[in-house]
């Protein structure tokens, strides 16, 4: 198993991932009777994306021999309603201006990032913005 969840009441879940123990809580947002005080659901699904995008990158530009260390990520989620679900994830991925990769370069690692398996796994009814900074 990848992991356990246990529901703690109150609309939080606490997950461990089973390989590390590593731990995670999330909670309901404000506009759906949480507290707004963890990462909810969705906000998790838009980190994983973020996350995905560029780990699956780092891993390219390893056997590239370029280090993204000091690439940020900014996320912005919006929800729908009708059903209630992410209908649009923005994300810019920034990084460090000091890299100065070829276009090659920026080409390959963008289309990495482009098709990494979290993207691959969302529905095509969802929206994302996906904007990198070099």
């Amino acid at each position: 198993m990848t992991a356990s969840v246990v529901y703690n009441g109150q609309l939080r879940c606490q997950a461990t991932h089973n390989q590390s123990g590593s731990i995670i809580e999330t909670d309901a947002p404000t506009d759906n009777r949480g507290k707004g005080e963890r990462f909810s659901p969705t906000d998790m699904v838009c980190v994983a994306l973020g996350t995905c995008v560029i780990t699956t990158m780092g891993i390219k530009a390893q056997d590239m021999g370029i280090d993204l260390s000091g690439t940020t990520q900014d996320i912005q989620k919006h929800m729908v309603s009708d059903p209630r679900r992410i209908g649009k994830i923005d994300l810019i991925v920034r990084l460090p201006k000091t890299l100065n990769l070829s276009e090659k370069d920026k080409t390959i690692l963008q289309r990495v990032g482009d098709n990494c398996p979290v993207m691959k796994s969302l529905s095509p009814d969802l929206t994302v913005n996906l904007v990198y900074e070099w």
